[in-house]
Formats: C-alpha cells, sequence, structure tokens
C-alpha cells in the first residue's frame, strides 16, 4: 500500500513537472502579514498551476502568516541585535526566503540596529490608509462618518477632556506597525516647540491608558452590544487600518465600526515584498522575481481587493468593500519601501530610520518605567557658540534639550543628574547634582538642576572616569523590572592627564557588567568635534550600548529619543 501511495504521489509531481515543460523544483518559503498571505496563497497556486519555473526548473512557493513582529523578532536574534519593544521569537518561526510585512517600518528598524541586515528587492505590493476605528453609533453621533478630519484634533486637551469623548485606544507601537505610524501622525500634527511636546505627551499618556499587546486583542474590545451602557464602558476609537476595519465588519458583529478618514500626509501601511540577504542561490532569486511579478498584475489587484486591501496605487479592485467616505483612490506609494542607504533607508511617504527610532523613542520615555543617570559634559569647550541656534553655547542648546527631554518622562521613571569635565570634586572630574529620583516626587528637584550644567571655563573633559563611575553608580542603584541606563552627553574627547587610561577603563568596565543587572550605556557625541573612534571603543565594550552623534547640537532631542528607541546606534 506504501509503495503505491509512493509511486502515485512521484507520478503526480512528474506529470505536473512534465504538464508545465518543467524538471525538478526550486523552494521558495514566504512569511506574509496574515491579512494579506491569502492572497499571495492564491497567486503563487495560480502561477504554480500555470506552469510556474525559472530556467525550466518548477517553483514551489510554501506561503505561512506570520505576525510581522515575529518575523521582525527572529531576524533580529540572527543578527545578534534585538528591537525595543519586541520579544524573543518562538521555536517555531523560521527566517523565510521572501518577507511580506505589513509596514516597511519594520525593515528600518531592523537596517537601524543591524548593519548586516540589507534586504534586497523591496517592493510595495498593497497599501491600507490608516484610520481611526469608531463603533458607528459614536462616529455618527459625533458627525465622523464618512469625514476627513487630522488625527491630532481628535486627540487634544479638549477633545481628551470632554465628557462625551469616546475612549482611545492603540496597539503597542513597538509590536505593531499601525501603532506606530499612528505615533508618527500625531507627531507630525503637533509639530515642534515646548507646547507641541506637551501636546505631543498628553495624548500619548492617554493613548497608553488603553494599550493592548496585539491588534486582535485592542479589536476584542469594542463594544459587543449598540445599548448606550455597552457602548459607553467598551473602546471608541483607536488608529488602525482600513482593512482592520473591513476586516471586523465582514463577520457581522453586533456593532458595526466606521473608518475615520485622516487629512494631511499620512503614511499608509505598504505591504513590503523583501527577498531578505540571505538569498543567494540564483534561481531562488529569480523564484522571488517571478513571484513579485505575479502579485503586480491586475488579477491581484481583485484578490487583494477580497482581503480588504488597496493595490500600491491606492486604488482597489471589484471586490473590495469600501467604508462609508473611503476614498475611491489613496496616494499612491511613490518611495522604494525600505530602499538602501547608510542611514536605514526610507519607507513609504519618504519615512527614514531615524524617524522610526524618535517615534519609539518617544512612547518609551512617554508610556514606559525606567531609571535614568544622565551625565552631561560642562568642559570649557560647551561655552563654544552654535550656529544653527543663534550662536548660543553648546551648554545652553544642551539645556534646553534636557528640559524637553525631562517633560517627555513619565512620572513612572527615576532621573539623576551629574555634571563632569576635570576637578570638579577635588580631583573627581564628576559632581552629582542629584541622586536618582522618582519623577512622581521630585520631578521639580530634577529640573532645578539643568540650569546648573554650565561650562567650567578651564575645565578639561574627564571622560574616561566619569563613564566608569557614572556605569557602576547605575549599576549600585540598579532596580528590578525597570530599564536602567546611564545616557552620557559630551562634545569632545578624554582629556584628563589626571585619571585611569582607556585601557584601563575597557577592561574594568568589562569586569563590572552583570548579566543580573544589565545597565545599558548610551553615548551621545555633540558636534562634529568629539572623537567617534573612542566614544565607539567605550560603546562596544558594553554589551546592549549605544552610540548617537548630534553633528548638529539644535538636533540633541531627536537624537536622544532615538537613543531611547533604538537598541544599537551608529556603527
Amino acid at each position: 500500500m506504501a509503495i503505491v501511495v509512493v509511486v502515485a504521489g512521484t507520478w503526480f509531481g512528474y506529470s505536473q513537472m512534465a504538464d508545465s515543460k518543467c524538471t525538478g523544483s526550486v523552494r521558495l518559503s514566504v512569511a506574509a502579514a496574515p491579512e494579506i498571505a491569502p492572497a499571495v496563497t492564491s497567486a503563487a497556486d495560480a502561477w504554480s498551476k500555470d506552469g510556474g519555473n525559472v530556467n525550466g526548473t518548477c517553483v514551489s512557493v510554501a506561503v505561512s502568516p506570520v505576525a510581522p513582529s515575529e518575523v521582525a523578532s527572529v531576524i533580529a536574534r540572527d543578527h545578534g541585535v534585538t528591537l525595543a519593544g519586541v520579544g524573543q521569537p518562538s521555536g517555531t518561526v523560521q527566517v523565510p526566503d521572501v518577507w511580506i510585512p505589513d509596514s516597511s517600518t519594520w525593515q528600518l528598524r531592523l537596517r537601524n540596529e543591524a548593519s548586516g541586515f540589507q534586504p534586497n528587492n523591496v517592493t510595495s505590493v498593497a497599501q491600507s490608509p490608516l484610520v481611526v476605528a469608531m463603533p458607528k453609533p459614536i462616529a455618527q453621533s459625533q458627525k465622523l462618518e464618512g469625514q476627513k478630519v487630522p488625527l491630532a484634533s481628535l486627540l487634544t486637551a479638549k477633545a481628551l477632556g470632554s465628557a462625551d469623548a469616546p475612549k482611545f485606544g492603540i496597539v503597542n507601537p513597538g509590536t505593531d506597525a499601525s501603532g506606530l505610524i499612528a505615533l508618527m501622525a500625531i507627531g507630525q500634527a503637533v509639530g515642534t516647540g515646548a507646547d507641541a511636546v506637551k501636546s505631543q505627551v498628553q495624548a500619548l499618556t492617554y493613548l497608553s491608558k488603553n494599550r493592548s499587546a496585539l491588534r486582535d486583542e485592542l479589536l476584542e474590545r469594542f463594544p459587543k452590544s449598540a445599548d448606550a451602557a455597552t457602548i459607553a464602558e467598551g473602546l471608541g476609537a483607536a488608529p488602525l487600518s482600513e482593512e482592520d476595519v473591513i476586516s471586523y465588519n465582514a463577520k457581522r458583529p453586533p456593532v458595526e465600526l466606521s473608518a475615520v478618514y485622516l487629512s494631511g500626509a499620512n503614511v499608509p501601511l505598504d505591504y513590503p515584498f523583501t527577498v531578505l540577504p540571505q538569498v543567494v542561490d540564483g534561481d531562488k532569486i529569480s523564484a522571488a522575481a517571478g513571484l513579485l511579478k505575479q502579485l503586480t498584475t491586475g488579477g491581484f489587484k481583485e484578490q487583494l481587493s477580497t482581503a480588504g486591501l488597496r493595490a500600491p496605487d491606492g486604488t482597489y479592485g471589484s471586490g473590495f468593500v469600501a467604508p462609508a467616505g473611503a476614498p475611491q483612490a489613496s496616494p499612491a506609494i511613490t518611495a522604494a519601501a525600505g530602499g538602501g542607504d547608510n542611514t536605514g533607508g526610507t519607507a513609504a511617504a519618504g519615512v527614514d530610520a531615524a524617524s522610526v527610532s524618535k517615534v519609539v523613542g518617544t512612547w518609551n520615555a512617554t508610556t514606559q518605567a525606567g531609571r535614568v543617570l544622565a551625565v552631561f559634559d560642562v568642559s570649557g569647550s560647551m561655552g563654544d557658540p552654535v550656529p544653527t541656534a543663534n550662536n548660543l553655547s553648546r551648554a545652553v542648546v544642551t539645556q534646553k534639550a534636557a528640559a524637553t527631554g525631562l517633560e517627555l518622562f513619565s512620572d513612572e521613571w527615576a532621573v539623576g543628574v551629574w555634571a563632569f569635565s576635570t576637578d570638579m570634586n577635588g580631583k573627581k572630574p564628576w559632581k552629582e547634582l542629584i541622586k536618582i529620583t522618582p519623577l512622581s516626587t521630585g520631578r521639580q528637584d530634577v529640573r532645578a538642576t539643568i540650569p546648573q550644567l554650565n561650562p567650567k571655563s578651564d575645565g578639561n573633559t574627564g571622560l574616561y572616569d566619569t563613564v566608569l563611575d557614572a556605569y557602576n553608580a547605575a549599576k549600585a542603584n540598579w532596580k528590578p523590572g525597570k530599564v536602567n541606563s546611564v545616557i552620557l552627553f559630551t562634545d569632545g574627547e578624554n582629556d584628563n592627564p589626571d585619571g585611569i587610561k582607556q585601557d584601563e577603563l575597557i577592561n574594568k568596565l568589562k569586569a563590572a557588567q552583570d548579566s543580573s543587572k544589565f545597565v545599558r550605556l548610551v553615548l551621545i557625541g555633540i558636534g562634529n568635534e568629539v572623537n567617534k573612534a573612542e566614544l565607539q571603543t567605550i560603546s562596544k565594550t558594553v554589551k546592549g550600548s549605544g552610540l548617537f552623534i548630534a553633528e548638529d547640537p539644535t538636533k540633541i532631542t531627536d537624537i536622544f529619543l532615538q537613543a531611547i528607541g533604538s537598541r544599537t546606534g551608529v556603527e
């Protein structure tokens, strides 16, 4: 019986190859976001039945629906890095040949953390605009159904303070692209300046109260009954994709969702077809190119429409169930998703890796708990003028950035402040301005240290001793369940004849590390006079540390947020 089965199976495979005039087989593994996986499977099956082959070799395509965060975590692990907010991968997930996540922000985050991650042939094959999903009764009562509104207008202090304001939720932007691009939209809308930071912090704090780890988990929190009490108690709004709303309503829930479309430039989910860098076999590369060709046809557009997705040009096929107010075409994706340059590339609508890390950092600072020892250079060179800041000194520009950064930290954080130069406390190159203090009770005391960060006119840079002592101080004050870190700002290089040498610093840092009390060391270089090689040597000594350079000191706040949202830094 077994022989009959084997012979029959072999004959079937042979006849399939013979019919398609191809021999042998090249297997292509594809991991796709669950919502697009059925359409990709249909296109791959149709190609196979049509005799899909490369250079006469049959192509076998295996498509697996996998959450993008799962694939990202296993790619990160294989490159020896981690992504902020993304946990360790499960043992069942493998790195595929081709990856189609829901957003190219995943590639940007990976490229930013792992310089060796250089994907090939990244092309968008679908899109879904960002919308605000609302239960229909709420959208209709607020006359928002079918309207286009700015996301920030729904999250203003007045709107959030209203008794009629719906409960706003979000999916954790560290693990979900819809949450991430929603925060991008908020950041772009509020602009810059002190008032903008205040508005952004208020919006993120409000959103975090109803955050969910997974998109399906968030969708389950929408009301399941149309009575007023249930609607008032359930989730009232959340930034999600258009596809999420269509798929949710397709299940005929008791209360359908409306898609409130957003005005202004917003980044869509762009579904990038990505050939991963480990694919070097010529036949596999050709097979991937052949599959991509199948995913850019008019037939695939029709398959996408049944999944609630649009084509990359923003149009949709005949099977698309458009929500009320849906535009017939959303803006086309014009940038190459995850396109390559040494900054980590760009995604749809030109979003770059630095912007993505900044958004993740803002979220982490506003919503997570941490302990940080902030160490500021006050050597004489910090008095030098900054041309891009109307010749304000580096010290003043840094103080302004420190004040902004402090406002972003939630009360769940504890912050300490040191100033360093040389001979700050006897021969000691640093001085403690305030010990690590909970912001819930000591924010004003921490804020009061910022005006004290003035340059010491005759001071040099006691970098090595300060780094070592700061690391050991953070380790001594380590607390479980929190991110424990040292963030050091400097505009120069070590210049302290009375201090330790680099070899001694490196050896002592290696000896000080304790895997049970992990402390992250973040070095932020200010201006173009820092010794990058010196800072790299220090950074690479401490596991999980990062180096970031703000060549223009006016960008310190942005660089600081990128540091919090990233796990590595520049190489």
